[in-house]
């Protein structure tokens, strides 16, 4: 597939990155978005970071076979539109061409997550696995799935969403207009939240203490993971209690899907075996054997980079399946 380009854009950053045909980050570079000034100056500003990008590694523009793009919302990857992300404000936005326009290279965009989980099955920790089901964990929870390096995408590109699967014993209102959803508690806003309420309630823990020597703080997913590993019981059932939730949500999705491995990335996922352990005792009750003892369950190995691979590494195959079709 020769040099490729690997783009991923956020609501704050654009991290840009030349990859190998073997998925190795030879480069990368960082700009903040400023997405509130139009798409047109970001797309202004994503074209002058492939020169930028380009200059350094000293590779000429007709050496990089292709661009591809991560982007946060609902993509038609087909079409190259990003047809809703609120964090950058953008409906109906032609990404893919405008990029292209630019660049003179051709460009493929899709989401942010299934590019992450499409770098993890290319070349990190589920590299090897014909099966391999994703979830981020940040400020909210999403899933991608990667069968023998082919995405699966549903109708209208919109699997994956499984922070949005209701619960009963879930009773937040969820920004989707539903209420309920596994992500308003299986995040790292969720988690935060759940320890805010129980502090706000008049629950003993550690962190009341640092609350109080610094007024103006707030707490934070980071803090909880901290107060666990103080011991601190609240910061324990809420880790508990968020992992078990995750356990359950994951089982219907292996259910659905019989992965060979689940890979588990985003900032949330630090916490580790904190959230890890209660998620595997919850997903293996409430799944068939079957299922669960050819199951393996990673912690994402790229961390920052997976989706910059992935989505390098993706538009390399989706320029090599164009060609043979053409």
């Amino acid at each position: 597939m020769g040099l490729m380009i690997g783009m991923d854009i956020g609501g704050t950053n654009i991290v840009c990155g030349l990859v190998d045909e073997n998925g190795s980050l030879l480069n990368k570079i960082k700009q903040p978005t400023e997405a509130h000034l139009g798409s047109g100056y970001v797309f202004d500003k994503i074209s002058g970071m492939v020169e930028e990008l380009l200059r350094a590694a000293g590779v000429k523009h007709h050496e990089v076979k292709a661009i591809g793009v991560g982007t946060p919302g609902f993509i038609d990857p087909d079409k190259g539109i990003t047809l809703f992300a609120s964090n950058l404000r953008w409906t109906q936005v032609p990404t893919a061409e405008e990029i292209r326009k630019r660049t003179g290279i051709p460009t493929f965009i899709d989401n942010d997550v299934r590019m992450y989980v499409y770098g993890e099955a290319a070349v990190g920790s589920a590299k090897g696995y014909d099966h391999v089901l994703g979830i981020t964990i940040g400020t909210g929870l999403a899933a991608a799935m990667v069968n023998r390096g082919h995405l699966y995408y549903g109708g209208g590109y919109m699997a994956g969403e499984l922070g949005h699967i209701p619960f009963p014993e879930i009773q937040y209102e969820c920004g989707c207009g539903l209420q309920g959803c596994l992500e308003t508690v299986v995040s790292a806003t969720g988690i935060a939240r759940q320890a805010r309420e129980q502090l706000a309630a008049g629950r003993d823990s550690i962190m009341r203490e640092w609350l109080e020597a610094s007024p103006n703080a707030s707490i934070t997913a980071a803090d909880v993971s901290k107060a666990y590993d103080a011991k601190d019981p609240l910061a324990v059932e809420v880790m508990n209690h968020t992992g078990m939730l995750l356990g359950k949500g994951l089982a219907a999705a292996v259910t659905l899907y019989s992965p060979d491995i689940i890979v588990i990335g985003g900032g949330a996922a630090l916490a580790g075996e904190r959230l890890f352990t209660p998620m595997r005792e919850q997903l293996k009750k409430s799944v068939y054997a079957g299922y669960w003892d050819r199951l393996t369950i990673s912690q994402a190995q790229m961390i920052d980079d997976a989706g910059i691979v992935g989505s390098a590494m993706a538009a390399g195959q989706r320029l090599l399946e164009a060609k043979t079709i053409e």
